[in-house]
């Protein structure tokens, strides 16, 4: 692992544990889901400022850490990739619907070196959302979909195995509704 990738690493680790994030269906700590979005990542490039950008992705969003903290911490152009893959909308933009499109705009625009980042932050939170709250997934799985239109330009592996989750998971809704 290279001292950028370590170095991320370390930092988005301690970025979550600070907060004490944990994620939302598992309890599990935080940084389980960087580092997943770093191992897909991983699996279709050996770019080090992607990985490192992986496994920062969700710090500014999620913690007080800023963008020119990122980018003092680890240069340009990881921080731009980090600022690629945050939400840049607020509350004030309206309801989650108006929101999810801001977002979806500024993705629109974004390096395609972020959208691969960001397929590979689908590929794991859609895995299993279906089963673990099919209420959200309801809600979810249809923003995700919407926002693949936009992530074309990532890794075609990454985006093929975004949309065939999709699509599963979408099944599998279908299959508790019937059930119900």
């Amino acid at each position: 692992m290279s001292s950028l990738i370590s170095r991320a690493a370390s930092f988005a680790r301690n970025a979550h544990e600070q907060i004490g994030q944990r994620r939302k269906f598992t309890d599990e700590p935080y940084i389980v889901h960087p580092e997943a979005v770093a191992a897909i990542v991983s699996s279709v490039t050996d770019d080090s400022v992607m990985i490192a950008a992986a496994w920062l992705h969700d710090v500014v969003e999620d913690t007080p850490v800023t963008i020119e903290a990122i980018m003092e911490e680890f240069g340009t152009d990881v921080g731009n990739l980090v600022r690629d893959l945050t939400n840049v909308s607020s509350v004030a933009d309206g309801d989650r619907v108006q929101q999810k499109a801001i977002d979806r705009q500024h993705t629109s625009l974004a390096d395609p070196r972020a959208k691969t980042i960001k397929l590979a932050d689908l590929i794991d939170n859609l895995s299993g959302i279906a089963e673990k709250n099919p209420g959200f997934a309801r809600i979810y799985l249809p923003e995700k979909q919407l926002h693949l239109n936009v992530l074309q330009e990532g890794d075609p592996i990454l985006f093929q195995r975004a949309e065939e989750i999709v699509a599963a998971e979408l099944k599998i809704l279908d299959v508790i509704d019937q059930s119900q």
